[in-house]
């Protein structure tokens, strides 16, 4: 959708589009739509994404958020078994806190973080 509103892209997926050059790069706007439940070690991926953001840059994320306790133990969504990590609001600040950034939350299972200028 980018590309057809005349947006340069990159692409990066494991199984699919699996070039890293594309992590050797600074850009304004990186989005992860339905991914960061899939992360085995969401620390280090996360952290490499920041990095390839440039200053006053955004990172987007869509991801269901956990609610609390009790809507957890009935949510459909920790069934899938490629869903290995969830997050929450909480979650989605600290990152901000810990990277220096501001953090939006768009919708309910959209984030944006907004990166100061260096």
């Amino acid at each position: 959708m980018f590309q057809e509103a005349g947006h340069n892209v990159n692409l990066y997926d494991i199984f699919y589009a699996p070039d890293a050059s594309v992590f050797d790069q600074k850009y304004d706007f990186v989005t992860t739509s339905e991914v960061v439940e899939h992360l085995n070690d969401p620390k280090e991926e996360l952290h490499r994404l920041w990095q390839c953001i440039k200053p006053q840059g955004y990172l987007g994320i869509m991801t269901k958020l956990v609610i609390d306790r009790e809507s957890f133990a009935r949510w459909h969504y920790k069934n899938e078994p490629t869903h290995i990590r969830f997050y929450s609001q909480a979650t989605f600040r600290w990152l901000a806190g810990l990277w220096g950034a501001q953090v939006a939350f768009i919708d309910n299972d959209v984030m944006i973080f907004s990166k100061k200028g260096e």
